[in-house]
Order: C-alpha cells, then structure tokens, then sequence
C-alpha cells in the first residue's frame, strides 16, 4: 500500500484541503516559512524548549531565509496528530518522541527510549557513530519523514504513585500513564496503562482519572506540580534511560530545500539534542532537593520489581521480533549498547565511584 496516499484518505487526511494552504511552506522574495507542530502544551519545560531551540536554531543559521511557525499541541493538530499530519504533507515538521508512534511502526520506540536499553550516552554513540542515524532515516522512508533525534531528557524517574510499591503484584489494576514499550511492560504486570499527552497529565491524576505516572524527572515534574498530588516518587525508572526527542521533516519539503538549509535542519537537531540534555541534568539535583524539602518521599523499586520490569520488557521486545526491521534496528542498537556498555563501566563508571567515595 502507498502509505501516503492512504493518509491523504484517512480520517485525518479528510481535511487535508482545508489544511494545505495553512501548512504549505510560505514564500516571500526567497524567504519560506515552515510550520512545525509539537507533542508538547506551550512552555512545557524542557521538551517544549527543545521544540523552540530547534525552531530559533534553523531560523538564526538561515539568516531568516527559513523561519519556521512553531504550534503547540491542540493549535493545529493533537499532540499524538503530529506524525500523521507531517507524513500526509498537512504541516512541514514535527517535534515530538518517535515512541509515541509505535503503533505506526514499532521501531520508532528506538529512537526515544526502549525499556532496559540505552543511556543517553550511548544512544548518540549508537546514532552518530554505529549506524542508528541511517536506520532512522530508513523507517522515516516508509511514511515520507526525514528524521533526526533533537532532545534528550537524560535517565527519566520511575514515576508518580498513588501508593507505594513494594511487589510486582502491586502494578495489578492501577491505572498509570506510561507510552511507549515500557507501558506495554508495564501492561503484562496488570496495570491498566494510559498514553496522555504531558499537558493532559496533572488533571488526570488529579482527578484521580490515573493512579500514578511518569513524566520527566525531577526539574519537569516539579514544573508540573505532580508533587501537589502525591508525595510518593520512584527516581529511577526501568522505561526511558536516556529519552530522545525527535524533529522529522516531511520528505518532500526536505527535498525541495538546498543542501545548505537540510544540513541547517540537520545541525539544529543536533545542537538542540545535547543542549537539551545538559538543561535536564543541570536542573534536576536541585530541583530533587526542592522536592523532598517540600515532604516528597524519594524511593527505589525493590529488587523483585526489578526483575518483573525486566522479565515483562525482554517479552515485548520479543513480540516485535518478526517484524524485519524492528530487529533490524533492535540488533544494532543492542550490539552498540553492549560495547559502549564494556568501556563506559571499566572507565567512567569505575572513576564516578572512587570519586564519590574519596570526595564523600
């Protein structure tokens, strides 16, 4: 099937008439302006600001000759619309994580965050230097994407609770917001998971729509005020150990771009990547400290829950291991993991703990 004539005759793309001549890249005396829509409520921390980063990037490095229309989730399309409405050409660009779009293809959780997988570290030593980036340009093929990573938020916490954990049988019936495969890990523990875009979050956990959820880390989620509703928070996570966000052009407007402007797009993602990630890692400690002044609770999952977390994600990964190029992309990204894994323990991870000790 041609992917994307069926989405310019999806639900979606019933409106694409209405919606091509607002998303169509404006030309002004060889200016051109392009419209990105976000997952992302305006001015949520850190993964709205890499949105923007990557926008002021392109329009700073262009000398204005690209400007692009940053829209928020809900201004032109829903925050889990976005893919849809890049492929099928309705706008030109999308910020978001790729995992919110598994059900597109299952590959894309690669290229946010797999459960038990890759540091941030080592996932841009997986897309820069062992291939990652290519197979990411050939998933984003098969719906007419051009696709770079462009944010990170670093290792994410294990989330928000309602109650405390302290066995696998406690996921059983409680309702929590996780996307991506964690949250289909999560679903094998018995917990009733639920995908609600970040602004939507705080409101069902509030009204106690959702029983817990997992957002950022300590910086975003102090943001959010989940630390209002509950005082209950596990720092580590077994879903996102080192979350990429995403900035994917539609194909044909990437095309139609000189050489100059697609690598500009190329170097903002980049830039806004790690510029992201040194925001969340610099503003997490004090944030976590502001937190637990303020009578949260810090705790670790038992070793029990551990092993259910890592037991339940290894049979999701294997779910999708029929599928050619899921493995394609699972095996490269695991055989980099491994060896980037090897050094980073004998090296980094050995000196971080002598430091601590000696340091105190």
């Amino acid at each position: 099937m041609d992917r994307r004539k069926f989405l310019k005759t999806s639900a979606l793309g019933g409106s694409a008439a209405a919606a091509t001549a607002l998303a169509a890249p404006a030309y002004a005396q060889g200016k051109r302006t392009l419209t990105m829509v976000t997952s992302w409520g305006r001015g949520l921390a850190g993964v709205f600001d890499s949105a923007q980063r990557c926008a002021d990037s392109i329009t700073a490095m262009s000398d204005g000759n690209l400007t692009v229309d940053i829209k928020a989730a809900g201004e032109l399309v829903g925050a889990f619309e976005v893919f849809d409405a890049v492929s099928s050409g309705q706008a030109d660009m999308y910020h978001a994580a790729d995992y919110y779009f598994v059900g597109q293809h299952p590959g894309y959780a690669f290229f946010t965050a797999v459960p038990f997988g890759m540091t941030a570290q080592e996932l841009v030593n997986w897309y820069y230097q062992d291939g990652g980036m290519e197979l990411h340009d050939e998933l984003g093929q098969i719906f007419g994407l051009k696709s770079f990573i462009a944010g990170n938020t670093g290792a994410q916490a294990g989330g928000w609770y309602s109650k405390e954990i302290n066995s696998p049988e406690d996921f059983n019936g409680l309702k929590f917001r996780m996307p991506g495969l964690g949250g289909k890990a999560l679903g094998k523990l018995g917990a009733s998971v639920q995908n609600i875009p970040g602004s939507e979050v705080y409101q069902a956990l509030s009204s106690g729509a959702i029983d817990g959820t997992e957002w950022i880390g300590p910086w975003a989620d102090e943001k959010a005020g989940f630390q209002e509703i509950t005082k209950i928070y596990y720092t580590a996570g077994f879903h996102e150990p080192g979350a990429a966000l995403s900035l994917a052009t539609n194909r044909e407007v990437f095309e139609s771009l000189t050489p100059a402007q697609q690598k500009i797009i190329e170097i903002a993602a980049a830039e806004a990547h790690q510029w992201n990630l040194s925001q969340f890692l610099a503003n997490n400690g004090a944030a976590l400290q502001r937190l637990q002044a303020g009578g949260v609770k810090v705790m670790e999952f038992p070793d029990s829950v551990w092993d259910a977390f890592g037991k339940a994600s290894q049979e999701v990964l294997n779910e999708n291991m029929s599928d050619e190029l899921f493995k394609k992309i699972h095996d490269s990204a695991m055989t980099s993991m491994k060896a980037s894994s090897a050094w980073q323990n004998l090296s980094s991870g050995v000196y971080t703990a002598q430091r601590d000790r000696v340091l105190g």
